[in-house]
């Protein structure tokens, strides 16, 4: 009934590191006083920046499904008066 689907793994290192610098994500105060990287910090911007592109298009999507909808009650209206 139900399929299970692989969880998505988290990127790390350098693949993490490419896809951050794809997305535009920010790379400051993203070391601690010894130089060493927070990857959890920098894979939650990672995933946040993911989820906004994600989010951006859908609002396109609900934007262009509307408009779609007012032309169809539109041309409904207009069929029903001219059938009169």
């Amino acid at each position: 009934m139900f399929t299970h689907t692989k969880k998505k793994s988290l990127l790390q290192g350098n693949e993490l590191t490419k896809r951050a610098e794809e997305l535009g994500v920010s790379l400051i105060e993203l070391y601690d006083v010894h130089g060493v990287r927070s990857e959890p910090e920098l894979q939650r911007r990672v995933i946040e920046a993911e989820r906004a592109e994600r989010e951006s298009r859908l609002w396109l999507i609900a934007v262009i499904s509307s408009v779609a909808s007012v032309f169809s009650a539109i041309a409904a209206c207009i069929a029903v008066a001219t059938m009169k």
